[in-house]
Order: C-alpha cells, then sequence, then structure tokens
C-alpha cells in the first residue's frame, strides 16, 4: 500500500509526464515527424478535430503526411498548446487545454484557429498515451466550451 507521501508524488510525476505527452504534440506536427505524432496515441486511438475524425494511428499519420497539412509545415506555421488541467485517476485521466494554429500569411504571424481540447488518457505498459482527444474551435458555438466542463475535477 502506498504511503500518503509516495500517492502524492506518483500523482505529480503523472501529472508532469500528460503535459510533456501533450507539450510535445505541437513541435512533433510541426516538424511533420507523423510517425511520432502518431505514437502519442493508442493504436487505436481517436482524434476528432471539427472538419476530421482519426480512428487509430495510420489515419493520424496520414493526416500529418497530407498535402494540406505540408503546406501548413512549409508556408510557416505552430500548433501551440497551453498549459492543461490535468485529473489522475489511478491509470485514467483527463486534461484540457486551449490550442492556437498560428500560421505565417505575408510574413506576419496570425492566429488560424482557437481551440477547446479534451484529452482522455491511459496508463499502459509505456507510459500514458491518448485514448480520445477532442478539439472544437472556440467559435461561438456551445459544444467548444463544454469540453472544458470536467477541468480541475
Amino acid at each position: 500500500m502506498m504511503s500518503d507521501f509516495e500517492a502524492r508524488l506518483q500523482r505529480l510525476e503523472d501529472e508532469a509526464a500528460i503535459a510533456r505527452l501533450i507539450a510535445s504534440y505541437g513541435p512533433l506536427v510541426d516538424a511533420g515527424s507523423a510517425s511520432e505524432v502518431a505514437d502519442l496515441w493508442e493504436p487505436d486511438g481517436v482524434y476528432d478535430v471539427d472538419e476530421l475524425v482519426m480512428n487509430g494511428r495510420d489515419e493520424i499519420v496520414a493526416m500529418v503526411q497530407s498535402p494540406n497539412h505540408q503546406r501548413w509545415i512549409a508556408g510557416g506555421c505552430a500548433h501551440f498548446i497551453g498549459p492543461p488541467v490535468v485529473t489522475v485517476t489511478g491509470d485514467e485521466a483527463l486534461a484540457v487545454c486551449h490550442s492556437l494554429m498560428i500560421v505565417n500569411r505575408d510574413g506576419q504571424f496570425v492566429v488560424r484557429r482557437a481551440t477547446a481540447n479534451h484529452w482522455r488518457l491511459r496508463r499502459g505498459e509505456d507510459g500514458w498515451q491518448v485514448a480520445v482527444r477532442t478539439n472544437r474551435v472556440l467559435d461561438g458555438r456551445p459544444e467548444a466550451p463544454a469540453l472544458f466542463s470536467e477541468a480541475g475535477g
């Protein structure tokens, strides 16, 4: 049985590992590192973006390698993920955060998208991985801010 101190230390280590995983998404996707991006997810994990739902790592790889995504990289873009609010419950976790897609337009960097992010993660043999990530554009629709409703649980 874990002592209170050990349990608190484990929770902090889990939260740090999850925050690191989430923070790694932006640099990896902006580098075009398709397999490394996909490896953040469980093999059958889901990435649900407004205009696209990807089921499994192969579809995530395909998105990163797609001509559209490669054009964003070639033109200059940054996927910035804000600090997540992480709640760990045993071997499962929930995290919510904002993300921005910043693109280069004629030498000026502008925000193309601002989204609400909801991450469900699981601890497996290889550590924490994403089970489901849901993004919704913060454009006034109620479904986007509703993704934050479990924050701080």
